[in-house]
């Protein structure tokens, strides 16, 4: 994990399945791409082996929250797929998070392939922390609220969660190594916030313990995504 381009997950969101295809090809460096709703939905499973089939190792971030049976069949099929990285609701509760991970490494296995580490979502960076509470009707605050679900996941024998930037620290002094902390929010200096609201730079967010960085419309909405690509990659290395 010591070299940038493999803490930089590319995430293809807005893209149509050609485009996200064309785009990953353009940057040769780029080793993780993120594969949403959007892109999944458009593209169907087969953009995962296209993907993978250009050399990118594929994060999956399709929030998978339903009743245990149904969690456990999609992280199943999801494995299968070749995704090294699969997202799931840490709310859907311990059993349903506990028959998901047991799926996918079963899934994998059967299949010859790595198995993946499931990423249990928290609190989506999106939310604002006066929103959450009053739209939701939970009266304990974010900041208490994510490291309850980060410990449930834990506890469930997922390898990891997706998290704020700004939650990262906390998280990774309660969760050491290997667990895996992913981010998204994140913007490189000067970048705009778009509809992240939690937000930090990537060297902020690496040397508070984060695993993985998810960075989106600063790449690939740059006029050079490749060059941007590498500049993130060089605010690592200096950091």
């Amino acid at each position: 994990m010591h070299n940038p381009t493999d803490r930089i997950i590319v995430a293809l969101d807005g893209m149509a399945p050609e485009q996200a295809l064309a785009f990953a090809a353009a940057v040769p460096e780029l080793r993780w791409v993120k594969v949403g709703l959007e892109l999944f939905v458009a593209a169907g499973p087969a953009v995962v082996q296209q993907l993978r089939d250009q050399g990118k190792r594929v994060f999956l971030d399709l929030k998978f929250h339903d009743i245990p049976a149904t969690m456990a069949g999609a992280c199943r099929s999801a494995a299968r797929l070749g995704a090294e990285l699969i997202t799931v609701h840490a709310c859907a509760g311990s059993e349903a998070l506990r028959v998901a991970q047991v799926a996918a490494q079963e899934s994998a296995a059967a299949a010859g392939l790595p198995g993946p580490t499931l990423l249990a979502v928290t609190v989506l960076t999106s939310w604002d922390p006066s929103r959450f509470a009053a739209e939701l009707a939970i009266e304990e605050p974010v900041v208490d609220y994510v490291p309850r679900l980060a410990q449930l996941a834990a506890h469930s024998g997922i390898g990891g969660c997706v998290c704020s930037p700004l939650e990262v620290a906390a998280l990774r002094a309660a969760h050491p190594q290997p667990f895996a902390l992913v981010t998204p929010g994140i913007r490189p200096a000067g970048a705009a916030l778009g509809d992240q609201q939690r937000v930090m730079t990537p060297a902020e967010a690496v040397s508070a313990g984060a695993s993985h960085l998810v960075i989106g419309r600063p790449i690939t909405a740059a006029a050079d995504p490749a060059a941007a690509f590498a500049a993130c990659c060089a605010e690592l290395s200096n950091a």
